[in-house]
């Protein structure tokens, strides 16, 4: 799972054609850490359908409060540069995979 940056966000994300999910997270949280192995797994496993993308708000402030992303993990799906969801705290991978491929559905 790729990190960006302030710097990078919108090459990455919101230039992005497709489904960008990015997750907003913080090496000081717990269920920030319980949510990177599921989504490196589904990384591999949607390859070449979804961009996943990480975002560490200490590392970057600007982008965190753009989406005024508040509370960690919180997951926002973007679709062709748009925030679609977002989903805050830590969630099985089942509901993940539900959320994945709905917005894929509706490409």
């Amino acid at each position: 799972m790729e990190k960006v940056t302030d710097a990078t966000f919108d090459s990455e994300v919101t230039q992005a054609d497709g489904l960008v999910v990015v997750d907003f997270g913080a090496t000081w949280c717990g269920p920030c850490k319980k949510l990177d192995p599921i989504l490196e797994e589904m990384a591999g496993e949607y390859e070449g359908r979804v961009k996943i993308r990480k975002v560490d708000v200490g590392e970057a402030p600007g982008v965190a409060q753009r989406f005024r992303v508040l509370s960690v993990p919180r997951v926002l799906f973007f679709k062709n540069g748009e925030v679609r969801e977002q989903i805050t705290g830590l969630v099985p991978k089942s509901k993940l995979v539900e959320r994945f491929d709905e917005h894929l559905a509706s490409a």
